[in-house]
């Protein structure tokens, strides 16, 4: 993947030594430490997108289309370089590479995540957004075999407030703000271990379904 342990510290220090910002530092882990592709995105105010567009359907929530992709290996220099074209972007990251997106309501996913936790079931990164949804990362694929797994284990007609995001989607990224609601966080953040290898949906979806269908609003 691209990074050592020794890698982790300038990261974590080189940041405060050359007054980086707080995202070309988030850049620079999510590519150099965790192994994601990163793509800079809009940021939305008062309702208006950054991109221009007044029409825009998705303000401060889709990848620029003049900024660089950030690969996964890049290191802090990499990231501030292609930062500097894009002064104030959110970070993204890209769904369907190295991992896939179970998400659901964020009170449900709390639940959730203590549930899965007490059964010491594998557990990947996690995130909560401003609009009120926690997103699991799971491996990828997931969002092709949801419809097969729920209905394998009995929940294709429940009316689950669950749904899966695959590949062609972007998720907003810590500590990055979502759609000019407030900042995106981590409920779970990775390790050098979840990171790599997130665990396959199937794992957690019994659970996440039951929670979701338990505590439905």
């Amino acid at each position: 993947m691209g990074f050592t342990i020794g890698g982790i510290r300038d990261i974590r220090s080189g940041s405060r030594r050359r007054g980086r910002t707080s995202e070309c530092t988030a850049v620079a882990e999510y590519t150099g430490l965790w192994g994601w592709d990163v793509v800079p995105g809009a940021r939305a105010a008062g309702g208006q997108c950054s991109c221009g567009d007044p029409g825009c359907t998705a303000p401060g929530a889709h990848p620029l289309d003049l900024g660089p992709a950030v690969p996964a290996g890049a290191t802090l220099d990499d990231a501030t370089t292609a930062w500097a074209g894009v002064p104030g972007a959110a970070v993204l990251l890209p769904v369907g590479r190295s991992f896939d997106i179970v998400d659901v309501a964020e009170a449900a996913g709390r639940r959730a995540l203590v549930r899965l936790e007490r059964m010491g079931l594998p557990l990947g990164p996690v995130t909560a957004t401003p609009a009120g949804r926690a997103y699991f990362f799971v491996a990828p694929g997931a969002a092709a075999e949801l419809p097969e797994l729920l209905y394998r284990m009995g929940w294709d007609d429940a009316g689950l407030d669950l749904r899966c995001l695959g590949r062609g989607a972007y998720v907003t990224a810590p500590p990055s703000e979502m759609g000019g609601l407030g900042p995106v966080r981590w409920l779970r953040p990775p390790s050098l271990d979840t990171a790599a290898d997130p665990p396959e949906a199937r794992l957690l979806l019994g659970t996440l379904a039951y929670i979701c269908h338990r505590f439905a609003p």
